[in-house]
C-alpha cells in the first residue's frame, strides 16, 4: 500500500507528516547557474551511487527523468507530493529517486541539487527525520556536502540555510476554518516562525480545510530541536481542533450531522463535480467519519478518493486527456464508485 492511502497516528486531524532536507555539491554552482553537462553530472553522480547500495532500501530507489515522462505524468507526480510544482515545470536536465512505496523522494537540480524528503501517514515527524537522516549519511558519506561551520549547509534560497531542514505536518482542520478561529491560529504561528500554506506547499490554496504547517527557520536550531518545537505546536492545534468540533456538534447536532450527510448524499448521487467542491465535501464526510457520525466508510477509502479526484491523477486513471468538463463527470463517477464499493464492503 502506498503511504497516502495509510491511516496513521492522530488521523482524526493529522493527514501526513514529512521531513525535507536540501543539499547542494560543494564542486558545482547552484542549480540556476549550472550548465547541462553539471546537471547530468548531479544526477549521474547520485543516480551511481543509489545504485552501487548495498542498503536494500536505498538501493531500489527508481530514477524518474522529468523530459522523457508527460506533464500529465509530471502533474501527477506533483498530486502524490512526490515533487514541486517547480521541478515539474523544469525545462532543464532533472529528475527524481522514487520508492516503490512512495514515501521516499529525492528531487535532483531543483533549487538545490538535491531534495531528500520522507513522507509518513497521521502524525509520524520522527519517523520521517529518521528515514531522512540515515539517507542524508548514507549520500554524505559519498559526496562532499556544501557546508559552513558558522552557517551550516548552503542552499540556494538563504531561508533554508543551516539545518536545510524543512518538516511539515498537513492537518485537516474544518472545526477551526468552519468557526473562524482558523485566523488567529494562522497569526499567532507566523509570529512564532512557523508557516503555513495549502495543499500543496508554497503559493497554494488550502482547499479541503487542509493547511500545511511547517518550521520558517533553519539557522541556529539542530533538527531534533526543529521536529520537537514543530510537534509541540501541532498538538496544541490538534487539541483545539478536537475540542471545537466536539463544541459544534454539542450546540447544534442536528444540523451539524445534517452538514455531514449532505455532504456524503452529494459525493454519492452527484454527476459532475469539481476538485474544490469535492474537497470541500470529502472534508465534511471525513469529519463525520472520525467522529462516528459515519461508520460505513473507513479514512482509507477517504484518502483514496482525495487523490484519486486529482486532475492529472484522474486522467493518468482513464488513460489519455480530458476537457475540463468531461473531468468532472468522470471525477464524479469515480467518486461514486468507491464511495459504493465502501457501503458494500461495510
Amino acid at each position: 500500500m502506498r503511504w497516502y492511502i495509510e491511516k496513521g497516528p492522530e488521523s482524526d486531524v493529522v493527514i501526513s507528516s514529512r521531513v525535507r532536507l536540501a543539499r547542494n555539491f560543494t564542486e558545482y554552482p547552484f542549480p540556476f547557474r549550472m550548465d547541462r553537462n553539471q546537471r547530468h553530472q548531479i544526477i549521474k553522480t547520485i543516480t551511481d551511487n543509489i545504485k552501487n547500495s548495498d542498503n536494500d532500501i536505498i538501493n531500489k530507489l527508481m530514477y524518474v527523468d522529468m523530459q522523457s515522462i508527460t506533464p500529465i505524468d509530471r502533474q501527477a507526480m506533483v498530486e502524490r507530493h512526490l515533487i514541486s510544482p517547480e521541478l515539474a515545470q523544469s525545462e532543464q536536465e532533472c529528475g527524481a529517486l522514487v520508492s516503490k512505496d512512495e514515501r521516499i523522494s529525492i528531487m535532483l537540480n531543483e533549487e538545490d541539487h538535491l531534495r531528500i524528503q520522507c513522507m509518513f501517514a497521521g502524525m509520524q515527524l520522527q519517523e520521517a527525520w529518521k528515514l531522512c537522516s540515515s539517507i542524508d549519511d548514507f549520500l554524505g558519506e559519498k559526496i562532499d556536502f556544501a557546508f559552513d561551520k558558522a552557517y551550516g549547509y548552503l542552499t540556494c534560497c538563504p531561508t533554508n540555510i543551516g539545518t536545510g531542514m524543512r518538516a511539515s505536518v498537513m492537518l485537516h482542520l474544518p472545526g477551526l476554518a468552519m468557526s473562524g478561529y482558523i485566523k488567529s491560529i494562522l497569526e499567532a504561528c507566523s509570529k512564532i516562525g512557523i508557516a503555513v500554506r495549502g495543499l500543496y506547499g508554497e503559493n497554494s490554496e488550502a482547499m479541503g480545510n487542509m493547511f500545511q504547517i511547517s518550521n520558517q527557520v533553519t539557522l541556529g536550531q539542530n533538527e531534533e530541536e526543529i521536529t520537537s518545537n514543530l510537534t509541540n505546536i501541532i498538538r496544541q492545534i490538534i487539541e483545539q481542533e478536537r475540542n471545537i468540533r466536539q463544541d459544534m456538534r454539542k450546540r447544534n447536532g442536528l444540523k451539524f450531522e445534517d452538514s455531514v450527510f449532505r455532504a456524503l448524499g452529494i459525493l454519492s448521487s452527484a454527476r459532475v463535480i469539481t476538485t474544490d467542491e469535492c474537497l470541500k465535501l470529502l472534508s465534511n464526510v471525513r469529519m463525520g467519519v472520525n467522529m462516528g457520525i459515519i461508520d460505513n466508510i473507513n479514512i482509507e477509502t477517504l484518502n483514496e478518493i482525495m487523490l484519486a479526484i486529482q486532475p492529472a491523477t484522474l486522467q493518468k486513471s482513464v488513460g489519455r486527456p480530458l476537457e475540463p468538463e468531461e473531468r468532472d463527470a468522470v471525477r464524479a463517477m469515480t467518486v461514486r464508485d468507491k464511495i459504493l464499493k465502501s457501503f458494500n464492503a461495510n
